[in-house]
């Protein structure tokens, strides 16, 4: 944000911030995508791609929310500008949160042989929280809470499939052949994934709140603080 930032309209500088964290939960999206093939091809060439990436996340995520604190900072916005903003800011914080997530997913490669993989069926579970992720992020590009409240509609079916997994899991560690660390493996793909799932729903229960105002969103009012200790 540059020192004219003040004669310049403030949906301007929010527009710029929106379309921001639009390119960034594109790319986001893109990379766990690869994660989820990786991990089905279990190409240990291609998981340095998923790293790669994820660097280029943690750059995009800091620099966006270094240009939201000097925009509350120079503009103090009300209303709906400010729900705007704190709504770029978790948001974008929960978009570097999977970006980790999908790290972690291509890390357990070494651990996870073909037979696992076809026995617990990661591709499944991953791409159907795919389709949660892209939802989201596409309830915030055009402002849809009717996509946004979708989501909610998946939410049970993840946790079901891990649920199924985790149980499975648990019962094939009781085996006396069983290799332990494979199947802890399988149990940290499972509950990355559903991690990820859930940064969908709060990315989702945010663009409700932005677009409708609804106090259904998450009860973390740590953005809320911060910007009343700009104000003081």
């Amino acid at each position: 944000m540059s020192a004219t930032m003040a004669e310049r309209p403030v949906h301007e500088h929010i527009r710029e911030l929106s379309d921001s964290l639009v390119a960034l939960s594109g790319t986001v999206l893109r990379n766990f995508l690869l994660a989820i093939d990786v991990l089905q091809s279990l190409d240990t060439d291609r998981a340095r791609e998923v790293k790669d990436a994820d660097r280029q996340i943690d750059d995009a995520e800091i620099l966006l929310e270094s240009q939201c604190l000097s925009f509350l900072a120079l503009q103090q916005p009300v209303a709906k500008d400010l729900r705007t903003i704190v709504a770029i800011m978790k948001i974008n914080d929960y978009l570097e949160r999977i970006g980790d997530l999908s790290v972690h997913v291509v890390e357990r490669l070494p651990e996870i042989g073909s037979g696992l993989q076809r026995a617990y069926d990661f591709g499944s579970m991953g791409m159907k929280v795919g389709e949660m992720l892209k939802k989201a992020v596409d309830a915030f590009a055009f402002r849809d809470d009717g996509l946004a409240r979708q989501i909610d509609m998946f939410e049970a079916e993840i946790d079901l499939m891990h649920r199924v997994i985790f149980k499975k899991a648990m019962a094939s560690m009781k085996e006396p052949a069983a290799d332990i660390d494979q199947l802890i493996a399988v149990l940290s793909l499972s509950r990355y994934l559903e991690r990820i799932a859930d940064h969908a729903v709060k990315i989702a229960r945010e663009v409700v709140y932005l677009v409708t105002g609804e106090s259904a969103r998450q009860k973390d009012n740590s953005y809320e603080k911060l910007i009343d200790s700009l104000r003081n």
